[in-house]
C-alpha cells in the first residue's frame, strides 16, 4: 500500500483526492495539509512513523510556502518522501523548477484517475513521470543571458560520455545513441549507467534536465 500526503490550499481538490483515492485498496491518504509549510510540519511530526508518506501529492501555487521551496525542503530533508507535482499549472519555468529542486513527477489535475495512479506506482518504484508535452517544457534552453556553472562532477566524463549526455539531451534513445555514435546499445546502457552515477543523477530524465540546464556545458560538449 503506498501512503499519500495531499498538498492543496484548496479543500475541496484535498476532499476530491482523498474521495478518489479511498476507492483504492492500494492506496492510504495519511494527511493532508494547505501549503507547503504545513506540509513540511507534518513530515516533521510524523517522521518514521506509519504516518509518513511514501508520495507527495504537491500543488504549487500556494501561500505562506509554495509548492516548489516546499518540494526542495522535503527533498533535502527526507530524501525516502517522493513528490509528485499536482497542479492546474504547466507553465514552463514551473516545470522546470520543480523538477531540478528533487521532484520525481509533474502531472496536470486533469490527468485520468487510472493515469494518475499509474504515475504514483512508478514514482513510488523510483521512476520519473511527466504528463504529456511536459518534458519538452523542461528542454527549452534557458535565456541567452543567463549564466550558469557546471558542477565539478561533469568534468569527470570521459569524452564518449559527454556525447552520450547530448543525445540523453535531445531525447535519443538508447538504440538511436548506439547508430549515432557507432558503438552497441549495451555500451549506451553502460555509459549512460556511468553518467547517472558520476552525476548523482535518477535516471535519463534528470540527466536531460542537466545537460539542457548549462548553456557552458552544451558548447563545451
Amino acid at each position: 500500500m503506498i501512503r499519500l500526503l495531499l498538498v492543496d490550499d484548496q479543500m475541496i481538490i484535498r476532499q476530491g483526492l482523498r474521495s478518489l483515492f479511498e476507492t483504492k485498496s492500494d492506496f492510504q491518504v495519511v494527511g493532508e495539509a494547505e501549503n507547503g509549510e504545513s506540509a513540511i510540519t507534518y513530515l516533521e511530526t510524523f517522521h518514521e512513523t506509519p504516518l509518513q508518506p511514501d508520495v507527495v501529492l504537491m500543488d504549487v501555487r500556494m501561500p505562506v510556502m509554495d509548492g516548489v521551496a516546499a518540494t526542495q525542503i522535503i527533498c533535502q530533508r527526507f530524501p525516502v518522501v517522493k513528490v509528485l507535482v499536482l497542479t492546474t499549472f504547466d507553465d514552463d519555468e514551473y516545470v522546470s523548477q520543480a523538477m531540478r529542486v528533487g521532484a520525481t513527477g509533474y502531472l496536470l489535475k486533469d490527468t485520468p484517475l487510472e493515469a494518475l495512479t499509474n504515475a504514483i506506482w512508478s514514482i513510488y518504484q523510483g521512476h520519473t513521470q511527466l504528463g504529456p508535452g511536459l518534458l519538452e517544457k523542461i528542454l527549452t534552453p534557458l535565456p541567452e543571458s543567463t549564466t550558469l556553472i557546471a558542477p565539478p562532477e561533469f568534468a569527470e566524463l570521459t569524452p564518449r560520455e559527454k556525447e552520450v549526455l547530448r543525445l540523453i539531451a535531445i531525447g535519443a534513445s538508447n538504440r538511436e545513441i548506439a547508430d549515432s555514435l557507432y558503438i552497441t546499445a549495451n555500451t549506451v546502457k553502460n555509459h549512460v549507467t556511468s553518467i547517472l552515477s558520476r552525476l548523482n543523477l535518477r535516471d535519463r530524465t534528470q540527466a536531460a534536465i542537466f545537460a539542457n540546464s548549462f548553456l557552458s556545458l552544451r558548447d563545451k560538449m
